[in-house]
């Protein structure tokens, strides 16, 4: 018997359900004269779930599927089966070639299901087909401004790794007034290159049991593998041995095994691709022991921008000359400085700034009273753009050390960055809302306090 693909998602969370329309829409499919794989007909039962009361188990349902595996067909006879139950459809797509083409697709298999078209319309940007009984499909690229004003029961987000934040502040209320709303995500993990981030937050609420009224699906590894896996490539394209060919995956070889991975075998990157720091530059400079120190503590100290948190950081040469820097804590704000002047009481410091108008006076008048020495720094706009910029070119030079702590690399490895002032000058942002960046900020002071303090000469004695 001919190999074939794992028919079951490495990944699922399902809600329970014991009625569903997916076999349904899957016999008004098989019409046109073709039918589904297994595993389609599974994602699709598990899509079209419904409760006692007969409304959608799975308000929101997304999948993931690496590329031709065909992944949209469940969609278009989901499609299908909205249009003949006189549903309002908005399918949408990144690129208008894609929404045209899904145009295309699902008017050939109404005609080839026998389902009577009233009115079409092929104009790109502006498709639509009304069928008889008042189902009707439109087709739209999406914009920060689609949909908006509009109503529909089913809402269809193709090509969801490219899915934006104020995209979904347009489009997530035009729903909401249907009695019985769906909104279907469907795509490809995020590349280096993907603009969106919605999908990748929703695979994440579900998968973490953040959510109630929505399901999941995919096909994908969990870390990378060798792209010429075979078991990998089966394990990951349920499509493989049916209507995709091991030549087809073996000619999409080439010396990028990551964007192999990702895009053929489904694996979703922990960190951010689009970070300004990659985490395999962060990795190079990881050690598996503290290195030998040659010197006293720098600290740095940042108050959060929203005044919620504040961090600690140290930095130390090493005897190599190197800088290793690591993170002591991130804490709220409201818990008070008792921890981090606890810590400097004991420590043997050089040198410590603080940086955050929320809180940086406060801490010096702080350490002033508990008689900590040194004076701290507060810095100048002028000099956190100094230290950000040493910061970066020691990155470069491979300059710094650190233990791998995983708070730390977090922030770093989803970064980008920020102007500062009006010459140019940077910092950085936090790309996921859960990170908070002052635990990198913090880092950078701490290590560019650790450049400012002149390196101890061994004392020469001579007879």
């Amino acid at each position: 018997m001919a190999r074939i693909g794992s028919q079951m998602p490495t990944q699922s969370a399902i809600i329970p359900y014991t009625e569903t329309k997916g076999n349904e829409a899957a016999k008004l499919y098989a019409l046109t004269g073709k039918e589904l794989m297994e595993w389609q007909q599974g994602v699709l039962k598990n899509m079209m779930a419904v409760t006692a009361e007969g409304l959608w188990t799975h308000i929101k349902f997304g999948y993931s599927v690496s590329r031709r595996n065909g992944k949209t067909e469940m969609v278009y006879a989901r499609e299908m089966w909205g249009l003949l139950h006189g549903e309002k459809i908005l399918h949408t797509a990144h690129r208008t070639d894609t929404a045209h083409s899904s145009w295309e697709c699902l008017y050939e298999l109404l005609k080839k299901a026998g389902i009577p078209i009233e009115h079409t319309f092929r104009a790109n940007g502006r498709e639509h087909i009304f069928v008889t009984g008042g189902g009707r499909i439109e087709y739209r690229t999406r914009t920060s401004k689609v949909g908006l004003g509009q109503g529909y029961d089913l809402l269809v987000i193709d090509e969801a790794q490219e899915y934006q934040d104020d995209q979904e502040t347009a489009l997530k209320y035009i729903v909401t007034a249907s009695k019985n709303p769906q909104i279907i995500m469907l795509g490809t993990p995020p590349t280096a290159v993907s603009s969106g981030d919605v999908f990748n937050r929703l695979r994440s609420e579900i998968l973490a049991g953040k959510t109630t009224d929505s399901g999941w699906e995919e096909w994908s590894v969990e870390s990378q593998h060798d792209p010429h896996d075979v078991d990998a490539w089966y394990l990951t394209n349920p499509a493989l041995g049916i209507t995709l060919k091991e030549r087809d995956i073996a000619a999409e070889i080439t010396g990028d095994s990551l964007d192999f991975n990702i895009q053929r075998l489904g694996l979703w990157i922990k960190y951010d691709l689009k970070s300004a720091i990659p985490e395999a530059e962060w990795e190079a400079l990881k050690v598996k022991n503290v290195p030998k120190l040659d010197g006293k503590l720098c600290v740095g100290i940042k108050y959060g921008k929203d005044g919620e948190n504040v961090s600690m950081s140290i930095a130390v040469r090493t005897a190599t000359g190197k800088i290793f820097v690591e993170a002591i804590d991130c804490r709220p704000i409201r818990n008070g400085d008792t921890w981090m002047l606890k810590f400097l009481k004991t420590a043997d410091i050089a040198q410590v700034i603080i940086d955050g108008a929320s809180g940086q006076q406060l801490m010096k008048e702080q350490m002033h009273e508990a008689k900590i020495k040194p004076i701290p720094v507060l810095p100048t706009v002028k000099e956190v753009i100094t230290a950000n910029a040493v910061f970066e070119q020691a990155l470069e030079a491979k300059e710094i050390r650190h233990a791998g702590q995983k708070s730390l690399t977090q922030a770093v490895t989803n970064c980008d960055k920020r102007a500062i002032g009006s010459n140019g000058g940077f910092g950085f942002k936090s790309l996921k809302e859960d990170i908070d960046i002052s635990l990198m900020d913090s880092m950078i002071l701490a290590h560019w306090a650790c450049t400012r303090v002149k390196k101890r000469k061994k004392q020469k004695v001579s007879y």
